[in-house]
This record gives structure tokens, C-alpha cells and sequence, in this order.
């Protein structure tokens, strides 16, 4: 009898003991600085940079984080997170213009497409697919960083987003990519197909016979226009105002991660607290669970296999322990599911404060109202119909 009773006690000191347990990860303060080219590159060997909005991953959120995802902020997220990288890129000197394109319509020299694959103020995942407008894919990888409560500090928070290693990162692989494997003739090749692709867009019955696909499906040229040829100079007009609207876009793209910025850092930070906070309570939940269900299992075994009535009230007391850690397990997930709903406010109240914004171009206002692919498809019939104004002109 006493055997059995040491038993059960020592059992339920092990749950205790077990449950009071605590998982603790270690994270790296480490921070990538931006590499520039070492080498002064002449303008003309400048690949312009289009990035464009991001997909937001809805598709592709784990099973696990399904009910810790907000689909609204992974939203503004899909904008956010591009522009912070077209700014790293911009400032590390080693490219042309670095645009954040509403799609893909609009050729450049280079497109870079995101997939934000998690995203939790703890943690940020980044697919990056890298491709020239030649139709040649440099590469695809996936970036992540998880970060400390270092990042969120006041004094590091003015210096850099809490997740800037990232897009320093990215920055630095294109770097490398370029030199490694692009010359300075095919970064020539390239500015040009970029042009001659513009022109197709507008004048595919002038401009078609300059551009070839190879048995890979890439272009190549062919042939190139005179300079002086007078639709190539209509073109190049009509590809300029293209880029003023693109860089009036990308001042909406400034004013929406201006005005996001607080929100969403407040976010992402107590977001970071609520990643801890429900990852150590699922924890103890288990834990609770996992315990309690084996003090029941020996209570009863204690309570049924003796006669003796101080097992028997041994085994009850074992059977009560285990269901108090059980019900305390339910608890704990109660409290987590709070926590869910709290961020779940918090995105209610980021997607109010990033409302959509009027732009004025040169002769017409345009109200971009959340959907700047769709202002930005009116805008190339707008360009259509200049062009062919101005071709009738000739």
C-alpha cells in the first residue's frame, strides 16, 4: 500500500514538475550590412529594378498558423514589404531606377516577384523569384529571419526595420548573381529587348521583327531600329510619361507605408509578445493534458486493483489531480484563444488606418481605391490613345 502511494505521489511531483516546464528559443542578434559594388559602374550598365507587389501567401499558410494569420495584414503586408525592399535596393547604389510595379505590364529590365510565406513579428519567410526581361530566370529562393525582442528596442527600431537583414540580404545575392553570371554586353542585350518590348505594346506591326525567341523561349534581337527612326523617339516619349505615373505610384506606395509604419510596428510587436505568449501555452496545454490523462490512467488503476481503502482513496485523489490538470489544460487554451482574437483586432484596426489615396497626374486626377492594377490597366489605354494621337500626328 505505502509502495503504491509513494508511487502515485512521485507521479504526480514528476506532472508538476513537467508541466511547470518552459521552452525558450535562442535567437541571433547578428545584422547583415548592404554590400555595394565595388566597381563605379557606368549608368548605361545599370539594370532598372521592378518589384512587384507582393503575394501575400493566403494560399500557402500552415496549418498551424491558419487561426494566428490575419488575411488583412498579410494584405498590406504583400505592399509594405516590397517597398521596404525596392528603397534597399535604391540605396545600395547598385542599380538604375528600382520601381514597386503595380504588375508586371510594364517591361523593365528586371522583375522581382515575393511570396510572403509567414509573418508573425517573430518570424518573416520571403520566396523571392528573380527574372530578366530576356524571359531568363536567375534564381528563386527563400529568405527567412527570426528575430529577438532586440529588434523591437526604441533606439534599433529608428535605425532600421526589425527585419531589414532580410531585404539586405536579398539585395546582396542579386549583387553577387549579376556579377557572377551577367556580362556587360548581355546587361546591354537587355536594356535593349526592355525597349524593344515597350514599343511592341503600343506598335506590334513596327516593332515585332526586331526580337526573336531562342530554343529556350528567351528573346533575342534580331535586328534595331535607326535612331532616328520617329516612332522609336514616339515610343520613348510615350515610355517616359509611363515611368512619371509609375514614379506618382510609388509616392502612393510611400504615403501608404508612411501612414502604416506605427500601426504596424505596434502590431508586429505585441504580435511578437503573442507568438511567445501562445506557442508557451499550447506548450502547457499539451503538457497539462498529456499529464493529466496519465495521472487518471493510475488513479484508476490504483483505485481498481486494491481492496485496500487508503489505495482506493489514493487512487480517487490521483483520478481528481488528473482531471484538474486536464481542465487546466482547457483553460490555457481558452486564454490562448484570447490572445488570437486580440490580434485579430489589432488587424481590424491596421487595414482602417491604411485607407486608399487620390493622385494627381498632369491633366487628371486619378483615386486609386485599393486596386492600383486596376487604375494602372486605365492608364496604358491612356498611353494607347496618346500613342496613336501622336503617330497620327507624324
Amino acid at each position: 500500500m505505502k509502495i503504491e502511494l509513494k508511487n502515485l505521489v512521485g507521479s504526480l511531483l514528476v506532472v508538476c514538475f513537467v508541466s511547470a516546464c518552459a521552452t525558450h528559443t535562442v535567437k541571433t542578434t547578428s545584422y547583415t550590412p548592404i554590400i555595394t559594388d565595388s566597381q563605379n559602374v557606368p549608368e548605361a550598365l545599370l539594370l532598372d529594378v521592378g518589384i512587384a507587389v507582393f503575394d501575400p501567401g493566403i494560399d500557402e499558410i500552415m496549418r498551424s498558423e491558419e487561426e494566428t494569420t490575419n488575411h488583412e495584414i498579410r494584405i498590406a503586408e504583400s505592399r509594405y514589404a516590397p517597398f521596404l525592399l525596392a528603397e534597399t535596393l535604391q540605396r545600395s547604389g547598385n542599380w538604375g531606377i528600382v520601381r514597386l510595379m503595380p504588375n508586371n505590364a510594364s517591361p523593365m529590365d528586371l522583375f522581382i516577384n515575393g511570396t510572403i510565406l509567414q509573418s508573425n513579428g517573430e518570424a518573416m519567410s520571403i520566396r523571392i523569384a528573380v527574372t530578366d526581361i530576356t524571359g531568363r530566370e536567375w534564381y528563386t529562393k527563400v529568405y527567412r529571419e527570426v528575430i529577438s525582442q532586440f529588434s523591437y528596442d526604441p533606439s534599433q527600431r529608428q535605425q532600421n526595420d526589425p527585419f531589414q537583414v532580410i531585404y539586405n540580404t536579398i539585395a546582396n545575392d542579386l549583387l553577387a548573381y549579376r556579377k557572377r553570371n551577367i556580362s556587360d554586353q548581355e546587361i546591354g542585350e537587355i536594356r535593349l529587348i526592355s525597349e524593344l518590348l515597350f514599343a511592341q505594346r503600343f506598335s506590334p506591326e513596327a516593332f515585332d521583327n526586331y526580337l526573336i525567341k531562342n530554343r529556350r523561349g528567351n528573346y533575342q534581337i534580331a535586328s534595331l531600329p535607326a535612331e532616328t527612326d520617329p516612332l522609336l523617339q514616339r515610343v520613348r516619349d510615350i515610355r517616359e510619361r509611363d515611368f512619371m505615373f509609375i514614379d506618382t505610384v510609388q509616392d502612393y506606395y510611400a504615403t501608404y507605408v508612411r501612414q502604416m509604419r506605427l500601426p504596424y510596428d505596434s502590431w508586429r510587436e505585441q504580435s511578437y509578445q503573442e507568438t511567445i505568449t501562445l506557442r508557451e501555452l499550447s506548450a502547457s496545454a499539451r503538457r497539462r493534458f498529456i499529464a493529466g490523462a496519465a495521472v487518471i490512467v493510475g488513479g484508476l488503476a490504483a483505485a481498481s486493483g486494491s481492496s485496500n481503502y487508503a489505495t482506493q482513496t489514493g487512487g480517487a485523489v490521483g483520478v481528481g489531480a488528473g482531471a484538474y490538470l486536464i481542465k487546466s489544460g482547457f483553460d490555457k487554451r481558452a486564454e490562448a484563444k484570447i490572445h488570437m482574437e486580440a490580434l485579430e483586432e489589432l488587424g481590424q484596426s491596421l487595414e482602417n488606418e491604411v485607407a486608399p489615396r487620390v493622385i494627381n497626374l498632369e491633366d487628371r486626377t486619378i483615386t486609386l481605391t485599393g486596386s492600383v492594377e486596376e487604375q494602372y490597366g486605365q492608364w496604358r489605354e491612356i498611353l494607347a490613345d496618346l500613342y496613336a494621337e501622336e503617330i497620327g500626328e507624324l
